[in-house]
């Protein structure tokens, strides 16, 4: 199983603040509850990255959500792993993980996502930013 890191967590629960903000701003949503319960757990026991397998099921529904917002791929449209190389050097995704992609589950492709951005060496990171979306990813997976 793929673990989801808590920045993650952090983006589903802003995501869901604003989507279902509570009617007196006290109550919690039943999807907000669920994350802020995961989110609450995992600072208590210091993780920075659970297993998607304890997810509660209405956590990970809440999680699948934001994820449905997120780009699904890494991909700039530069792929050297085409011409030989084991690690593309637009997206920074291995020659496996660019095969295997369609296959990944969401938990998967974030453990992905997580690393090439903790990597930065990949060209969606410096020389062809704008040709991963105008700045607003790069900025978002670049916090990471």
């Amino acid at each position: 199983m793929a673990a989801i890191h808590i920045t993650d967590i952090e983006a589903a629960i802003n995501h869901w603040r604003t989507r279902a903000p509570g009617p007196d701003g006290l109550a919690l949503a039943p999807p907000l509850r669920a994350l802020a319960e995961l989110y609450a757990r995992m600072a208590f026991q210091r993780h920075d990255a659970v297993d998607e397998a304890a997810l509660s099921p209405e956590a990970m529904a809440a999680w699948l959500d934001w994820y449905a917002t997120t780009p699904d791929t890494p991909c700039i449209a530069i792929c050297s792993t085409s011409q030989g190389d084991d690690q593309c050097k637009g997206c920074g995704r291995s020659f496996e993980e660019v095969q295997l992609w369609p296959a990944l589950r969401p938990a998967q492709k974030r453990a992905t996502w997580q690393r090439i951005a903790r990597e930065g060496t990949a060209w969606r990171f410096n020389r062809y930013a704008e040709r991963a979306g105008g700045g607003t990813v790069v900025a978002e997976e670049n916090r990471l």
